[in-house]
């Protein structure tokens, strides 16, 4: 069988796979006008006697997370379908920058009916060109139309905007799917096309839409977070994935709390890292316009500021002593190089920083230079004439007279054109 033939018949397998309960988280930003007319805090999920209300979660994560995640977030519980789709509650959290002060993310809790693939619903999503239905988000269920009046869900113009939402998304498999997701009830080994179909659901594809480069394969699995030994995560550019591995039972099976982590805790986590992402993709932008315009001290400054109240507020890559919160982060971070792009931002605000304090200092140093060319002249001769006990009106009238053409002549010495260039903070050529 050809490399072909083999990744057509793995797209036709992934494209047809239904697992036993489905969920698809949408984030997308929006702006808002004012605060919601929503109850105050995240989805109360719950699970047993455990709710992930606001203080709930807190707990979770360190004070500064918290902060940024639940204390502008608001939810509210909706019953909505649209077949196959269920929506079941949807969020909004604030996540203002200096350029967008009504920036936030809204997110959408879907079901997928069981027994519908959630694949092809996916790549419908994304928009694919192979996928050969509409955009699932459509009609009833636009995110314009589910949010109007309370949010705009206008395309933002900022830099490095999404072109799509991203997905997060839940399946809990049957014992239907067998090798696409089961490990092997003897031997307890994974199958590799499982690893290859949780990709598929978080790069909202299938093979035939992305081949992937035999060479890579090895790469690509490394990248694949095992949670337990019964589900794993995957967190890619455009959206993430939570795939079982053995059998859904139902209610009371592990996968309730496999779905109450993956739709609070788990989320919350990649909440934070696309609020990082946007907040570095606009100091980013704003850096490399610092030398457009006058005041140039003025602009390091405030940028320097901005980026204190970013590291204090937002940026974290420690969320918890949980570690499938920590690491779903930090591979969210990886995907979008964010912890390198901030280096990169620390070290450009350090270079300014040091370029301004120069800048400043040449200036010092040449209003220096320019008191002691006016004054040494001046001086000189008002002290020759004191020792001399000269008090005549015309000899001091002399004396300023030959004292502005003695510094008028120093200004135009070498010395004394690189004092009037200092004060004006200019480079002068050699």
């Amino acid at each position: 069988m050809s490399a072909r033939e083999a990744r057509r018949l793995a797209s036709a397998a992934q494209g047809a796979a239904a697992g036993e309960r489905q969920h698809i988280t949408v984030l997308l930003p929006v702006r808002l006008a004012e605060d919601p007319p929503w109850a105050a805090g995240p989805l109360p999920f719950t699970v047993g006697r455990q709710v992930a209300d606001a203080d709930g979660r807190r707990g979770l994560f360190t004070p500064a997370a918290a902060r940024a995640l639940y204390e502008h977030r608001w939810h509210l519980w909706t019953s909505h379908t649209a077949d196959p789709l269920r929506l079941d509650g949807m969020e909004l959290l604030r996540t203002p920058t200096a350029r967008a002060a009504r920036q936030a993310l809204a997110v959408l809790h879907f079901t997928v009916e069981g027994g519908t693939p959630v694949l092809p619903l996916l790549r419908a999503l994304s928009h694919r060109r192979q996928a050969g239905q509409t955009d699932p988000l459509g009609g009833a269920m636009a995110p314009s139309a589910l949010l109007a009046g309370v949010a705009d869900t206008t395309a933002p113009a900022g830099p490095f905007a999404l072109s799509r939402p991203y997905t997060v998304t839940f399946l809990a498999p049957g014992p239907g799917l067998g090798p696409l997701a089961l490990r092997d009830e003897e031997s307890g080994e994974l199958p590799p096309v499982a690893d290859e179909f949780l990709r598929s659901l978080a790069s909202r594809s299938v093979p035939d839409d992305l081949p992937a480069a035999p060479e890579s394969v090895p790469e690509m699995r490394a990248e694949v977070r095992r949670i337990s030994a019964d589900w794993s995560a995957l967190v890619l550019r455009q959206g993430a994935a939570f795939l079982g591995h053995r059998p859904d039972t139902g209610a009371g099976d592990f996968y309730d709390w496999a779905e109450y982590n993956a739709r609070t805790v788990y989320l919350d986590a990649l909440l934070l890292g696309t609020a990082q992402r946007n907040h570095i993709d606009e100091l980013t932008d704003d850096l490399s316009a610092v030398f457009e315009g006058p005041g140039l001290a003025r602009r390091v400054a405030a940028l320097e500021q901005r980026i204190a109240l970013f590291r204090s507020t937002y940026w974290r890559q420690h969320l918890s002593a949980h570690g499938p919160a920590n690491g779903l982060l930090l591979a969210f971070q990886d995907k979008h190089r964010l912890a390198e792009r901030f280096e990169q931002i620390l070290a450009e605000a350090a270079d300014y920083s040091r370029l301004v304090q120069t800048q400043e200092s040449q200036q010092i140093a040449g209003a220096l230079g320019v008191l002691t060319v006016l004054g040494l002249p001046l001086g000189t001769a008002l002290s020759i004439l004191q020792v001399l006990g000269d008090s005549r009106p015309w000899h001091l009238v002399l004396a300023l007279t030959a004292s502005l053409g003695a510094t008028a002549a120093a200004l135009t010495t070498r010395y004394g054109r690189l004092v009037v260039s200092s004060l004006r903070g200019g480079t002068r050529r050699r």
